[in-house]
């Protein structure tokens, strides 16, 4: 959505897309860090890694 798009919409759904977008947002960081986490615990699993060895 460009910024005419934006001046034709709106308060009320100019608020929804950001609500909606803010919800997105935190889905996707939680999600990183889901990700994040899992690859971690798989290095630190991983034979051989230098970390294992600590």
């Amino acid at each position: 959505m460009n910024s005419s798009e934006l001046g034709v919409i709106g308060d009320a759904e100019l608020v929804e897309e950001l609500s909606m977008l803010t919800t997105q947002t935190a889905r996707m960081r939680a999600r990183m860090a889901d990700i994040m986490a899992e690859l971690e615990r798989r290095r630190r699993r991983a034979p051989g890694h230098p970390a294992a060895c600590r």
